[in-house]
């Protein structure tokens, strides 16, 4: 994928298993959702293809797919019930079916009252519900959600994973566009996470943080902590607890210590989190800024 003379895609290739939760993780200006809009047809790429069910995608194939794209789109100045009316006649939802989900769907949003309110005074974060009822409207087969809880409050954030997981169990196949590790690791069986337009990382989340190495042992235990000639290094220590780096097999490490007589309380192997391995890609900070902004 190129813009101009810039490639900003290099030879990406990834799969989405039908039924799973996948996760395109990356910071900001990656390439995450240059990515999807070349995919669906909204940019023009300049090579690779798409394909759904081992057939080649084009817009106007018989494809139930729900997109909800980072920017947020909808007609400001109409009422939310006539906004969410008029998106069901688009897919095709009788009037009957389409005013109980409706009613359902605020309900489930804490947006019971707001059916009459126009879009404009409604907040962002309610705003951005209303348009995530566009996108699971009609219950597709293909969820494609980019930054789909940005800007949202703890509480929120909650309600709208809570939703996605939903979704997820009807059967719905999604793809999830992110930046925030949290979700990513509650969420996607597997992920790609995306650095300068490249895979620095592709597959199941348990598999990537077992080949980003990085163990750690935590440790609860009564006596002295042998430290020479360890089979570990201390990362953190304090009187009865320790967090220790392995240099063999955890369980080594564990009967060196029952070795040495410490009495160990608590034991416990820990493998990186996504937000580690996150950092070790990226840095701690890009232009200054936090790798989650």
């Amino acid at each position: 994928m190129h813009f101009g003379e810039k490639k900003v895609i290099k030879d990406l290739s990834f799969d989405i298993y039908k039924g799973e939760i996948f996760g395109l993780i990356g910071s900001n200006g990656s390439g995450k959702t240059t990515t999807i809009r070349a995919l669906l047809g909204l940019y023009q790429p300049t090579g690779g293809k798409l394909l759904v069910d081992g057939q080649p995608f084009h817009p106007a194939r018989e494809i139930k797919i729900g997109y909800l794209p980072e920017e947020r789109g909808l007609y400001k100045k109409e009422k939310v019930g006539n906004i969410l009316r008029y998106f069901a006649d688009l897919k095709g939802i009788d009037r009957h079916t389409a005013e109980r989900w409706i009613i359902k769907f605020l309900k489930q949003v804490d947006l019971p009252d707001k059916i009459s309110t126009r879009l404009d005074k409604l907040s962002n974060g309610q705003q951005q519900k209303i348009q995530l009822g566009v996108t699971i409207m009609g219950k597709p087969d293909i969820l494609i959600l980019d930054e789909p809880t940005k800007g949202f409050d703890p509480i929120n954030r909650k309600l709208l994973l809570e939703i996605i997981e939903r979704e997820h169990r009807r059967g719905a196949t999604v793809l999830m566009i992110t930046h925030y590790m949290e979700e990513a690791e509650r969420l996607c069986d597997r992920i790609l996470l995306l650095k300068d337009g490249l895979a620095k990382a592709y597959g199941r989340v348990e598999d990537i943080k077992d080949q980003a190495g990085g163990q750690r042992i935590k440790l609860t235990f009564n006596g002295k902590l042998p430290i020479k000639n360890a089979p570990f290094t201390v990362i953190t220590k304090d009187k009865n607890y320790a967090e220790l780096e392995p240099l063999k097999n955890p369980d080594e490490v564990l009967k060196y210590l029952v070795a040495q007589k410490v009495a160990v309380r608590q034991y416990s192997v820990e493998r990186p989190s996504l937000d580690e391995i996150f950092v070790k890609i990226y840095g701690v900070n890009q232009e200054g800024a936090s790798p989650h902004a």
